[in-house]
């Protein structure tokens, strides 16, 4: 298994960033309620210090890392992958006003994403599978404000973790012969500033 991080921000650069070391992450119990404090713990404590989200995002790659490597039952919370759609998600936690997205998901292989941002940060963890990301930059124009140029791409494999700043775009695929299974971690979604786009229109709607 692999235990690479990588940063994707606003250039569609896929940085290599320093991943924790596995056995420094080991604990005899670790569940998701103590990872979800810990990961507003991390949040509320960058707020108030006014970082950014390149700051924090280390510390909260980190707690992933510590969920993943400790919670085998992740990898038992596998959705039914939509025919349709080729995707399928199960929310592992979902309350009322809480600002964060918590899910696994599911891609068939061959299938995948349009090309969007998230309006807001995001960690994935590959738990089985492969995934293809494809990364892109803005390079608007007058006439055409959501062009978008590819800048690279990136195969990720079980127990790589990538994460992503606000601004970032990408779409995914999944590759090889099995279905993808990811651990998805969102922030807050700024609806305002998510967007679609579309190469051949050079379009940015609303996600």
């Amino acid at each position: 298994m692999n235990n690479r991080d990588w940063l994707v921000g606003e250039d569609g650069n896929c940085n290599r960033c320093k991943s924790a070391r596995e056995w420094d992450l080991l604990k005899s119990e670790y569940r998701l309620h103590r990872f979800l404090t810990e990961i507003e713990d991390v949040l509320n404590e960058g707020f108030e210090k006014g970082l950014t989200e390149v700051d924090f995002l280390p510390d909260l790659r980190r707690l992933v890392r510590q969920l993943i490597t400790n919670s085998y039952w992740l990898r038992t919370q596998v959705p039914e992958p939509c025919t349709k759609t080729g995707t399928s998600i199960i929310m592992l936690y979902d309350e009322l006003g809480f600002p964060l997205t918590v899910q696994t998901e599911t891609v068939l292989p061959g299938r995948g994403s349009p090309i969007h941002n998230h309006g807001t940060w995001g960690i994935v963890a590959v738990l089985k599978g492969q995934q293809k990301n494809v990364f892109w930059q803005r390079q608007p124009s007058a006439d055409f404000p959501g062009n978008i140029e590819k800048v690279g791409e990136q195969i990720l494999t079980e127990g790589e973790i990538i994460s992503f700043t606000s601004d970032a775009i990408h779409h995914i695929e999944a590759v090889g012969e099995e279905p993808s299974l990811t651990f998805n971690l969102y922030g807050e979604t700024n609806a305002s500033k998510r967007f679609q786009f579309d190469v051949e229109s050079r379009l940015a709607k609303p996600f």
